[in-house]
């Protein structure tokens, strides 16, 4: 296994040169949310790249011997691990081919061609990309680099343990996305090699938790179901046997998110901070939301990654305006009958709600004979304004059905 020397000395060669060295920041207005008072955040969504991955990229290409840099590089990845390969290699003159996924985020694609890349879109998933990609390297020669089951990926991420030591010597719980485990494995060894009481917590999405689940087991335990996950960057069946000895080793415990905790830790980040981080990367926060004093003493959430797919941005938004009581989402029925609509609309502004769509349904089977059914999107000042506008408009003979009622009374 890797040691803690190798990590500093790669880190100071190949890695620091190539790398910004990302903020801590302190989260004081997310702390109580987290239940966790001395909670910061190491920002690797403002790394190069924007996500953690140029670290090991940078790492791996420094190990190429000079005919291997003729030949070039394949990777697959989902997105963030094909930047950084993709930037590590445009630096360093290394031809590089990168297989993502079909499904691969459209932002993620255009930023990993900005970066030199060759960019070939195959498979459905992941694993069907890296069977594309290790094709492609015994067809041409080029270096096949995995996104996490490679020595020199997991030295290169092992860095940000190195940095993040440096800036807060005494942390005493850093919370860590998993997906293949090639962060978990560098980060966990530089932080426990270098300060072995420190607690180490792995986090995994409950659609892709393989890792989590092989911890508790003591052995490898492959996800037999598809992952199914918004957080793509961390979106694997399984760990390596590589990695896995790392989170066997270094682990105090591995828990698992919702998505809709991942859902709630962007939002948060977004309103609270001002930072947007994708779903892999808010998974940390995400468990201390989830799994109530997780975080002991010092604790430090690692946002791995800020590459944000701006769809699902907008989903998680509209969704989270739902949960918090800002949007009113029902089905009513007004007479079909000229100015019908427009009495409903009046009573809707008169308690002032802001109308944000409006739909007619004239087939609704529950809407009575001589009368049309109406589905209204109403933007409201939050969950108390939502109950009184629902009120009065059944007080003024509208039926009021929620299709959305989280955070409705």
């Amino acid at each position: 296994m890797i040691r803690l020397d190798t990590i500093k000395a790669v880190y100071d060669r190949d890695v620091r040169p190539f790398v910004r060295e990302t903020p801590v920041y302190r989260g004081r207005g997310i702390s109580t949310f987290a239940e966790c008072s001395d909670l910061y955040f190491k920002m690797e969504n403002l790394q190069r790249t924007g996500s953690f991955k140029i670290r090991g990229g940078c790492a791996r290409v420094a190990m190429l011997s000079d005919a291997e840099r003729k030949r070039g590089v394949v990777t697959a990845s989902a997105g963030n691990h094909a930047q950084g390969l993709a930037l590590a290699s445009s630096e360093a003159r290394v031809p590089c081919r990168v297989v993502m996924p079909r499904t691969a985020s459209n932002a993620k694609v255009e930023a990993t061609r900005s970066y030199g890349a060759d960019v070939i879109l195959d498979g459905e998933n992941f694993d069907e990309a890296v069977a594309v990609a290790k094709g492609i390297a015994e067809a041409e020669g080029r270096v096949f680099v995995s996104a996490y089951d490679d020595d020199g990926i997991i030295t290169g991420q092992g860095s940000l343990g190195v940095e993040l030591l440096e800036q807060l010597p005494d942390v005493d719980t850093v919370i860590i996305p998993i997906g293949g485990g090639g962060l978990f494995a560098g980060v966990s060894c530089a932080l426990k090699e270098a300060k072995p009481g420190l607690r180490v917590i792995g986090v995994q999405a409950e659609g892709a938790d393989a890792a989590a689940r092989s911890f508790k087991a003591g052995h490898l335990v492959p996800r037999k179901l598809a992952v199914d996950t918004i957080a793509d960057g961390i979106a694997i069946k399984a760990p390596s046997e590589r990695t896995f000895r790392y989170i066997q080793r270094y682990a105090d415990d591995v828990v698992t998110v919702s998505d809709d905790a991942i859902a709630q830790a962007i939002l948060l980040l977004l309103t609270r901070m001002k930072v947007l981080v994708e779903p892999s990367g808010a998974a940390s926060l995400a468990a201390l939301l989830e799994h109530k004093g997780l975080g002991h003493g010092r604790t430090i959430s690692l946002l791995c990654g800020g590459n944000m797919d701006l769809k699902l941005l907008a989903d998680i938004i509209e969704r989270g305006m739902i949960r918090q009581g800002r949007y009113l989402h029902i089905f009513t029925a007004v007479k079909d009958k000229p100015g019908g609509l427009a009495g409903l609309l009046d009573a809707v502004a008169s308690v002032g709600g802001n109308i944000m769509n409006v739909e007619h349904n004239r087939l609704a089977s529950d809407v009575r004979y001589g009368a049309t059914g109406v589905e209204l999107l109403v933007e409201t000042r939050g969950a108390d304004h939502a109950t009184s506008i629902a009120k009065y408009l059944i007080e003024q003979g509208y039926p009021v059905r929620h299709i959305d009622h989280v955070g409705i009374q």
